[in-house]
């Protein structure tokens, strides 16, 4: 315990090795061999210096680090991690900052073990594959699709090579779903679901311990309605009716985050919205001022658990200027 009335002569000691150490840079034994004391005294009056607040540590954010909008955004969403960038412009034009922060996310929070779940049809995750680095050793076990993977034949090598490649880069093996996101009818999907590879995809998903995911709007993204995964105008608008703001692999959810009920649920071969809550680590990937509502509720809803997003999008999910 610290003396609670130090003496001015004490406090000027204090004073003068904090700046030996913190201002100067000496280490401590050249303090302790220029004030002629022992290395043990001066690092209890450096403890001591900065009990009575004589050091005060602060740590300043460099620009494009926005940690305390990370922080505000965990809290109020009830969030793991949050991840937020500076990017220019709306739309697809925040999509390669976004990339370039979950290639670093993943690079740093991928250490071993891994079964990730990958949903099929993002651009930005696509993207992020493209610019980020292998690792040396592998970091995953599997990588999977948890969304039907196949499409028309000219985007279908995306789909294909966004699962492949992250498997590529993290040592994994990859697991493909060989089916449409959105089948014709509920009596196909049972049919499909009952194939040997098909159900062998499913059963992964209740061993994943990552997933990794795009937020969607009512609105298609260019690349799904090109892969003829999209959802029609009838559907749009049913959706709209039933109050649905956004999709997390093609699970419907309300601004609050709550599951939408839509006529073509029981045609979808994906994770169920139960599987998907259950994995550990639920990364969604999205920005852009069309997007807030669909993150916001993706968020509400647990959708997601760790998001990376772009700096307006935080502000505005914060409600902050």
């Amino acid at each position: 315990m610290i003396a609670s009335t130090p003496s001015p002569d004490h406090l000027r000691l204090l004073v003068k090795v904090a700046r030996m150490y913190h201002e100067r840079g000496l280490r401590q034994p050249e303090i302790a061999a220029l004030l002629n004391m022992s290395q043990p005294r001066v690092s209890r009056l450096l403890k001591e210096a900065a009990d009575r607040n004589v050091v005060r540590t602060v740590v300043v954010s460099p620009d494009g680090v926005h940690s305390e909008l990370e922080d505000a955004l965990v809290q109020q969403y009830g969030l793991r991690d949050a991840v937020v960038v500076d990017a220019e412009g709306a739309g697809t034009d925040v999509i390669p900052a976004l990339a370039a922060a979950t290639a670093t996310y993943l690079d740093a929070t991928l250490k071993g073990g891994d079964t990730i779940g990958i949903s099929s049809w993002s651009a930005t995750l696509l993207e992020s594959v493209n610019v980020m680095r292998a690792k040396a050793t592998p970091v995953a076990e599997e990588v999977v699709q948890i969304v039907g993977g196949s499409g028309s034949p000219e985007v279908q090598l995306h789909a294909t090579r966004l699962t492949s490649r992250l498997a590529e880069l993290t040592g994994a093996r990859p697991v493909f779903a060989p089916s449409a996101a959105l089948v014709g009818s509920r009596e196909l999907r049972d049919l499909l679901s009952k194939e040997p590879t098909v159900a062998q995809v499913m059963q992964t998903w209740s061993r994943l311990t990552l997933a990794l995911v795009g937020i969607g709007t009512l609105e298609p993204s260019p690349l799904l309605r090109r892969s003829g995964n999209a959802i029609t105008l009838e559907d749009q608008r049913q959706l709209q009716e039933l109050g649905a703001v956004g999709d997390v692999c093609t699970r419907y959810f309300d601004a609050e985050g709550r599951a939408v009920e839509a006529d073509f649920d029981d045609r979808i071969i994906g994770i169920t919205p139960d599987q998907l809550r259950a994995v550990d680590r639920r990364i969604g990937v999205a920005g852009g001022a069309s997007k807030l509502a669909a993150i916001r509720g993706a968020a509400r809803g647990g959708w997601i658990n760790i998001l990376i997003t772009d700096v307006d999008v935080a502000r505005a999910l914060l409600n902050r200027g």
